[in-house]
């Protein structure tokens, strides 16, 4: 590749980067305010007094529960580990966590910008069955006595200060000046937490749309590219590499859906992109967290629960799917080169920016009360790291934008 082809193929990778960001960008907006106030309105004290041990009922509302506590996958490990930490059962606590990383809003918005219905139908409906095969395998194992040690780390632990919220009526809250300031603060907070995945996996999707050859896919993809039904093995396959190209990205579920849209464009099939899609809660960084909440043993544990309920979902989708002929059809169309047009996207960004405008003022105001919440759980360096290729990222990006104008 000569050195004017690259300049193209860079300036391309910028260009596309930024265009998955602004064809998204209101719904990133509509989907955060929507999960702040749900956060806001809703209190942490009875989610932890009704999530007992495995009963049907408890199972239920640690759903229901990570469902109305929607999240980015670092803040449910979080909430999951307090919530494990006062008491609730091992299987509630993992529906939770998935639950408020699958069954959001906001990636379910995100999901139906980028793909196509049936993958957000595919998004809901499998975050269900993880819940319901995360039940299963835990029920199947021998995890008591595993259980038993991770509780007595996290007794030992000093308390992170989080476990709990004042009580309040959310009727009165919904009503007032400081509710909706907390609001405004969430919001903020929630794009505080994911802007560096969002910016590392949108840069990462430009540069493989530009750069990675349809080729390369039906490598790595046994099947890619040759229809949308694809053999049991080759569908296997897919499944199994879709967390693996996961587990290397590391990004987000959030930074990670302009990546499974390539995977989509480049014939994937539909068991193995929602694979990736679920795949975010067995990546390293979430591994080390929860080794550092709970010990290596349970970590790998959880681990494996996890991976071998986002296969058999996988597989179920697809089939299920499949059978009542919903399967997506394997689509390997081109990027529209019109990248910023004056269409409806134009405008929602722009009535989305100005509602954003008008959070960020309402944060800045002073609050009788005001909660600065910090997710921690040893993820320093994965942030340090993340923050890095956040910077690199807004270097490459910078560069594309002006090698577009001056070649």
């Amino acid at each position: 590749m000569d050195s004017t082809g690259f300049l193209q193929l860079y300036s391309d990778a910028a260009l596309t980067s930024l265009s998955f960001f602004w064809k998204a960008l209101w719904a990133f907006i509509l989907g955060y305010i929507v999960s702040s106030m749900i956060q806001v309105f809703v209190t942490r004290d009875r989610m932890q007094q009704a999530m007992g041990s495995a009963g049907k009922s408890s199972v239920a509302l640690g759903t229901f529960f990570g469902f109305i506590s929607s999240s980015c996958s670092f803040a449910a490990l979080s909430t999951t580990k307090s919530l494990f930490k006062k008491g609730a059962g091992l299987v509630p606590s993992l529906a939770f966590m998935l639950a408020s990383t699958n069954l959001v809003i906001e990636l379910g918005i995100i999901i139906a910008v980028f793909l196509s219905w049936q993958f957000v139908v595919g998004e809901y409906v499998g975050g269900i069955l993880l819940i319901l095969f995360a039940w299963l395998f835990v029920s199947l194992t021998k995890h008591r006595k595993l259980e038993r040690k991770a509780r007595k780390r996290l007794r030992q632990q000093d308390d992170d200060g989080q476990d709990s919220d004042q009580e309040f009526d959310w009727k009165d809250k919904i009503q007032s000046w400081d509710g909706w300031q907390q609001v405004a603060r969430k919001y903020w907070m929630e794009w505080g937490m994911v802007w560096k995945d969002v910016t590392v996996g949108f840069t990462i999707a430009g540069i493989i749309s530009a750069f990675v050859p349809s080729s390369f896919f039906q490598t790595l993809f046994i099947g890619a590219g040759q229809g949308a039904n694809p053999g049991f093995f080759a569908l296997l396959e897919n499944i199994i590499v879709g967390p693996i190209a996961a587990f290397l990205t590391f990004i987000g579920s959030m930074g990670n859906i302009p990546l499974a849209a390539i995977l989509y464009n480049n014939g994937v099939s539909f068991g193995g992109i929602m694979a990736f899609i679920f795949s975010d809660l067995v990546v390293f960084p979430v591994i080390r967290v929860n080794a550092k909440y709970y010990g290596w043993k349970m970590a790998f544990y959880i681990l494996a629960i996890l991976f071998a309920s986002l296969v058999a979902t996988s597989l179920v989708l697809h089939y299920g799917f499949s059978a009542f002929n919903l399967l997506p059809p394997s689509s390997q169309s081109p990027q529209s080169t019109e990248r910023f047009a004056i269409d409806y996207t134009f405008f929602l960004n722009l009535a989305f920016l100005a509602i954003s405008g008008g959070l960020l003022w309402l944060s800045r105001q002073k609050s009788a009360h005001s909660h600065h919440h910090h997710h921690g759980g040893g993820r320093n360096r994965v942030e340090q790291v993340l923050l890095w290729l956040a910077i690199a990222s807004y270097v490459w990006l910078a560069g594309g934008v002006l090698v577009h104008f001056v070649r």
